[in-house]
């Protein structure tokens, strides 16, 4: 079938009701988890292929997040579907007010490149566990895990269901150029707000999950031994190729020193003498990024790292120092392995700091300083994150993960994600036993305005 006659099936057998019940979800959801568990092997080859993903890190930042959430979906989808009673106002009795969560329909999930297995299946999960149906479009960049999910979906559902859209950009046009009930869409700025675009045009709504520059903030009280071990993962974790990696770190003067050698520690102790040489390091996606990321490293600032090996696509993880924000690694996301280290004397001064940039997928701030932290949780304005830590806040399917303004719209994971595929329907069943007079006209009796009165109030 080509994508008009996938998307046009997939309308048809919504219309059914097919995926209405809640049983249904519940046999495809397990379906699903059992296909996984399946490949998992095969996934583990696949992410080998595409990004260089040992097997540890691949199990342990995709496939077992996408079995997590799924199997949090068949455990909570019976009390996520069904109707909620809300209080009903005085002025409307006798009747009962409920809020019916039902699916959108057909849903059209376009996912990247750079965790093609969890930022795919995750977002399907959600989709099916809410009653849709669902077209999905993996990243191009990322050929292994296309294929392989498009295998996994064509043996577990019939394409009426669920269909995975393999290709390119071309692929990407003829899907926007249908209309879908609802997208989701993870990706790029630049893409997203493309899609945004062609969504207007037949007024779709959609989710958009993109990225930035996320700050990680080292205090002067911070506990630097534990924040260098812990930013050295999260932000080397994949070759620095996650949306809410610590893009670049703000460090107290008074520690940054200190901060520096503890990071260059760090990064020996995980990743050995030669990072280019450990074959649990990954790689960059492709030449074109590799180059690009090669452009952001001014050689005069590097302080840790800097080599890298075109013929693996690998860059070692490097740390720059001295750096200002007229530089150019300070000037779009870098999505790499190369993290900037950029100083302040106040705290005071990062509020106007960051007030006056896009807002970020994720803020990261190590402290000690309780009030402070308090008070910067509530005052910057960003996605999501984590005090003491990085990028774990997205492991959970017990919390909504989302950007904000420029680092994208709406949320998923678990009961938001849920509701995020679903539409509320609010709904006031009146009853017929009675009938109370006083809306109607004509409005003459006084008694009724002081009824009207009271319940309006």
């Amino acid at each position: 079938m080509n994508i008009h006659e996938i998307v046009e099936a997939q309308r048809k057998f919504f219309n059914t009701g097919a995926t209405l019940p809640v049983s249904f979800r519940v046999a495809m959801l397990r379906k699903l988890r059992g296909a996984v568990r399946r490949y998992e092997g095969d996934i583990g080859k696949a992410l080998a292929s595409d990004l260089g993903k040992s097997g540890y890190e691949g199990f342990m930042c995709e496939t077992g997040l996408v079995c997590t959430e799924i199997t949090y979906m068949i455990r909570h989808i019976n009390s996520l579907a069904k109707e909620h009673t809300v209080p009903t106002p005085l002025a409307q009795f006798a009747s009962r007010s409920f809020k019916k969560p039902t699916p959108y329909g057909n849903t059209l999930i376009m996912s990247p490149w750079n965790y093609p297995i969890l930022l795919t299946l995750d977002p399907l999960a959600d989709a099916i566990a809410a009653g849709n149906t669902a077209v999905v479009k993996p990243s191009a960049y990322a050929p292994a895990t296309s294929a392989l999910l498009a295998k996994l979906a064509a043996e577990s559902f019939p394409p009426e269901y669920v269909a995975v859209v393999t290709g390119g950009r071309q692929e990407n046009a003829a899907l926007l150029d249908e209309k879908f009930d609802f997208i989701f869409f993870t990706g790029s700025q630049a893409v997203g707000k493309e899609v945004l675009r062609r969504a207007a045009e037949h007024l779709t709504p959609a989710v958009l999950e993109l990225g930035g520059k996320s700050p990680c903030i080292v205090d002067e009280t911070a506990k630097i031994p534990l924040a260098a071990r812990r930013i050295v993962f999260g932000k080397y974790l994949n070759c620095g190729q996650t949306c809410v990696a610590p893009d670049y770190i703000l460090c107290h003067s008074s520690v940054k020193d200190k901060l520096l050698e503890a990071l260059r520690g760090e990064i020996r102790r995980q990743y050995g003498e030669d990072p280019l040489q450990n074959p649990d390091y990954g790689k960059i996606v492709n030449a074109k990024h590799f180059q690009r990321l090669l452009g952001l490293i001014q050689e005069d600032k590097v302080v840790i790292g800097g080599q890298s090996a075109p013929q693996t696509l690998r860059i070692a993880p490097t740390i720059l120092d001295n750096v200002t924000e007229a530089d150019p690694v300070m000037q779009e996301e870098i999505f790499g392995p190369i993290l900037p280290i950029l100083t302040y004397d106040n705290f005071e001064e990062l509020y106007g700091l960051l007030a006056d940039k896009a807002k970020p997928l994720a803020l990261y701030l190590f402290s000690e300083n309780r009030p402070r932290i308090r008070h910067a949780m509530s005052r910057f304005r960003f996605g999501g994150g984590c005090v003491n830590d990085v990028v774990i806040h997205l492991a959970t399917s017990e919390m909504g993960f989302g950007g904000v303004g420029e680092s994208g719209m709406g949320a998923y994971h678990g009961k938001t994600g849920f509701e995020t595929f679903s539409h509320s329907k609010s709904i006031v069943d009146k009853k017929t036993w009675m009938d109370l007079p006083m809306r109607y006209q004509p409005y003459k009796s006084k008694l009724y305005g002081k009824l009207l009165h009271m319940f309006l109030r």
